[in-house]
This record gives C-alpha cells, sequence and structure tokens, in this order.
C-alpha cells in the first residue's frame, strides 16, 4: 500500500515533465548547440560581411533575397525573451542584412526591449552598430523594421529623428518610399517605419509580410511551418516591385523562441537545400537563432543568379566586341589597300 503511494507522485511527476517537454516549456537542452541550420553559441561559425559587393547596382532591392534576425537585439531575458546570442556586429558581418528593433519611449528615451525584457541597450547602439558597419562595408545596405515595444505612446517619431542626428548622421538613411536599387542603397541604412510620422524611410507595411508568430505550445510547430512554407513558395512568382518578408521565428506561453527554432530551422534549412539548383527570389527570410551555413545558402540564392546572368552577359558583350573589331579592322585594311 505505502508502496504504492509512493509511486504516484513519482509517476504524476514523470507525467509532468513529459507534457512540459510536449508545449516547449523544458524544449530541447538549453546548452549552446551549433548546427548548419540553428545556432545558439556567442559566434557565427564563419563570416560573409560583403556579399551584396557582387550584386549589379541596377538589380532592385525587391529582387534581393537576404537573412533577416527576428529581435535582433534581444540577447537577454531569459527563454522566454531570447532571440539571438550573437552581438549586433556579429550578425552583421555573418551576412545579415534585415534587423527587427524593438524599442520602448520613455520621456523621449528609446531603450531596446522584447517585450518586458530591458535588452541591455538602447537605439544609440544600434545606429552606431549600423553606421560603424556601413562605413567599413560601404558595398552593403542594411534594412531595419523599427517599432515601439512596451509603451504605447504612438509617437516615437520625434525621439527617433533625435537619436539619428546623435548616433548617427541624416544622410546614412534612404529618404524614400520607393524601393531602391542596390547602387542607391550602397552604405544606406533603410528604416521600414512601423511608426507613424513623416517618411524616413521606406513603409513597413509595404512588404508583403508573413508573421504567424504565435506558437502557443509545440504541437502547433508545424502549423508555423505550413505558413513559412506557403510565403516562400509564392515570393518567386510574387510582385518583383515588391519586398516579400517571411518571419520564421514564432512564440508561445508553451514554446519559447529557442524551442521553436530548433524545429522550424531545420525545415527551413532541408527546404532551401532541395532548392538549391533554383535560381529564385524568396525576399527576405527573418529567423531567429540561424547560424552561418542557412545564412550562407540564403545568400547563394541571389549569387548564383547573378553570376550566371553576369557571365552569360560578358560571354555575349565579348563575342559582340571581338566581332566589332574584326569589322572595324577589315574596313580599314580596306580603305588602306584601296588608298
Amino acid at each position: 500500500m505505502m508502496s504504492a503511494i509512493r509511486r504516484g507522485p513519482v509517476k504524476m511527476h514523470q507525467m509532468m515533465m513529459e507534457l512540459m517537454v510536449l508545449v516547449g516549456v523544458v524544449g530541447l537542452s538549453y546548452g549552446a548547440v551549433q548546427r548548419p541550420d540553428y545556432d545558439d553559441t556567442p559566434n557565427p561559425e564563419f563570416l560573409n560581411p560583403s556579399w551584396m559587393a557582387s550584386l549589379p547596382d541596377d538589380q532592385p532591392l525587391s529582387e534581393v533575397t537576404m537573412p533577416g534576425t527576428h529581435n535582433a537585439m534581444a540577447l537577454f531575458g531569459g527563454v522566454y525573451a531570447e532571440c539571438q546570442t550573437w552581438s549586433l556586429s556579429s550578425q552583421l558581418r555573418a551576412g545579415v542584412r534585415f534587423l527587427d528593433i524593438r524599442v520602448r519611449h520613455v520621456k523621449g528615451n528609446l531603450t531596446i526591449h522584447h517585450g518586458v525584457s530591458y535588452q541591455r541597450a538602447h537605439f544609440g547602439h544600434v545606429l552606431e552598430g549600423v553606421s560603424d558597419f556601413l562605413r567599413e562595408y560601404p558595398t552593403e545596405t542594411v534594412l531595419m523594421r523599427l517599432k515601439e515595444e512596451f509603451s504605447e505612446t504612438y509617437d516615437i517619431y520625434g525621439a527617433v529623428v533625435d537619436y539619428i542626428h546623435r548616433y548617427s548622421h541624416w544622410d546614412l538613411l534612404w529618404h524614400s518610399r520607393l524601393v531602391p536599387t542596390m547602387g542607391e542603397a550602397r552604405g544606406k541604412l533603410i528604416v521600414l517605419q512601423d511608426f507613424s510620422g513623416p517618411d524616413l524611410g521606406m513603409r513597413y507595411g509595404s512588404l508583403d509580410i508573413a508573421d504567424d508568430w504565435k506558437v502557443p505550445t509545440l504541437l502547433h510547430v508545424e502549423e508555423k511551418w505550413q505558413s513559412v512554407y506557403e510565403h516562400l513558395e509564392i515570393a518567386p512568382t510574387g510582385n518583383k516591385a515588391q519586398i516579400f518578408l517571411t518571419y520564421s521565428s514564432g512564440a508561445g506561453v508553451f514554446a519559447y523562441p529557442r524551442a521553436v527554432a530548433q524545429r522550424v530551422n531545420t525545415q527551413l534549412y532541408d527546404y532551401l537545400r532541395a532548392k538549391t539548383d533554383l535560381n529564385q527570389r524568396l525576399g527576405i527570410i527573418c529567423m531567429d537563432f540561424p547560424a552561418a551555413p542557412m545564412i550562407q545558402m540564403i545568400i547563394d540564392f541571389q549569387l548564383r543568379e547573378v553570376v550566371k546572368t553576369r557571365q552569360a552577359f560578358n560571354t555575349v558583350h565579348s563575342r559582340e566586341s571581338l566581332i566589332n573589331k574584326i569589322a572595324f579592322l577589315r574596313k580599314k585594311m580596306i580603305k588602306h589597300v584601296n588608298v
């Protein structure tokens, strides 16, 4: 009888642990992991800081496939708040070109938050980091979604402008709602404005966005992946004048960002690997805890197409140049003989 009573709490504890694993409270191991698709270690496996240098100047930014990070500055606050482990500098040097930035507005100050979690930084740190990167790598551009978080003033425009003047410079920004070409975008920060006020850059709402971020439990991960899959399938044939943005990130009370990313990133990696021979525009793919090989795979979608196009153009151009040169010399020789 006593042994049965003792077994009862043990069995109940086991059942509770199984349930917690199922819904993601325990999830996977919290130890640092570095896989081809997922990385929550402090540093990227390798860097790719100037990959946009290979893109032609006349290519619209809407036709560029690029990696991004969701809640790019969310490095602190425990498993429910953390979405990245790399610093802003490391993310940019690894090849990330879209940043999702959330600011809390209090008395003119713009601190970085993910929900209630203060991220030990302010918007000035972000501007300085982006400015330093673009100064070092002027062939690149950075797109930044900027949104108010954990405050509801609905009036951050003045503070944003003040921070730009204090921590960066006005000319760093792309001051237009229009989608720039790569030539126009080089060395620029493109603010994707997710707040009211006069134009600072492009409007975030002008993008074609899939951001089904609510994942209540890990039982809902497949629904999240389906949303990602469907949007990526549409992107190649979608409006080429419009930037496509797909968030692979998600979270919920019983599914924290790390646990969701460990599962969705694997499916995303397999999806991209199956399409490596296809030259397609996928737009921005915004992730939690991306790995360097995943980032490289996303970058390579664009580079292969550019390289092939350039090679074909150069071959035709060289052939035409040779033919024209021969024709010119022939005319010159005939003229010389006649004289």
